[in-house]
């Protein structure tokens, strides 16, 4: 087989293309600190890096909704422990209320006042809104979820209020005004009415006052029994907000592996890449001599 000059040109210049490219190729990589600039670097690898954006894309938004939960149940349980101290006020009154040989008539009127007063704050406290929608008021597109005047339920009760906090969990953020405080004839509201009526009646009821004092102790320990099933499920979103941290640190450490160059090992790759081209370079010279015609252009 004869091998002409023009042949060993071509394959020389071949060679110094392909050293040229790799070292070109290494040296985008040092620039960019990325692995992969286009599909075709790796099929695989790409792969990989768009399944692992695709899992932080799902982690950003279970951050983002056990954000929100947090923010609901946070509040919920705010507004009932402060409600829970005002009731706790209310009953006061009606054992001081109660005692029919200290109490006179005017001092029973300033603790009836006083109680109508509570109901009101009980009210306000329990139509907190959260970004514009009541704590209370269940699915209600409404403002509130008591009516201020009547403490009559407005909201509106139907499929819980979730937030998926993982591929495999929801937890419910919300909680209604009927779970908490009872129904409009027996609950809360309608209890601290009887009790602000009773302590204005001439002459006293006591015996009234008895028997709201225990429908009063009946909604306080189911609004204790709520405080304790949202501290359950704050504590549930805390925990899911911890592991899909961990997942959205793992997920960056994966996705680096992908596309991410190793600094040191890319540095000596490029010095060596370049090492071997300056050498191809040099056999090349001493291998394609210049010939006469050369001269002759």
């Amino acid at each position: 087989m004869r091998i002409t000059q023009r042949a060993v040109a071509l394959t020389s210049l071949q060679g110094l293309n392909r050293n040229l490219d790799a070292f070109s190729r290494l040296q985008e990589q040092l620039t960019s600190g990325r692995m992969l600039s286009a599909p075709s670097d790796s099929p695989t690898g790409t792969n990989r890096a768009m399944q692992t954006r695709a899992d932080q894309d799902s982690t950003e938004q279970f951050a983002r909704n056990i954000s929100d939960g947090q923010s609901w149940l946070n509040q919920t349980d705010s507004t009932l422990r402060q409600m829970l101290d005002v009731t706790r006020k209310v009953r006061e009154l009606t054992v001081q209320g109660s005692n029919d040989g200290a109490m006179s008539e005017s001092s029973r009127k300033a603790l009836a006042t006083e109680t109508a007063s509570l109901r009101q704050s009980l009210l306000g406290l329990a139509n907190t809104a959260v970004a514009g929608r009541p704590l209370f008021g269940g699915i209600t597109m409404g403002q509130r979820a008591y009516d201020v005047e009547t403490g009559a339920f407005q909201g509106v009760e139907g499929s819980p209020v979730e937030r998926r906090v993982s591929n495999t969990e929801s937890i419910r953020v919300d909680l209604t005004g009927r779970e908490a405080f009872g129904s409009d004839e027996a609950g809360l509201f309608a209890v601290v009415d009887r009790i602000a009526k009773n302590l204005a009646a001439v002459p006293a009821d006591t015996a009234a006052l008895e028997t709201d004092l225990a429908d009063l102790d009946v909604v306080m320990k189911n609004m204790q029994s709520s405080v304790a099933d949202i501290g359950a499920r704050g504590a549930r979103m805390d925990r899911e907000s911890q592991i899909n941290f961990d997942m959205s640190i793992s997920l960056d450490s994966q996705l680096a592996e992908v596309e991410n160059i190793d600094l040191p090992n890319t540095i000596m790759r490029m010095q060596m890449q370049q090492t071997g081209y300056e050498a191809a370079l040099a056999a090349t010279a001493k291998a394609i001599t210049p010939s006469l015609l050369d001269y002759l252009r």
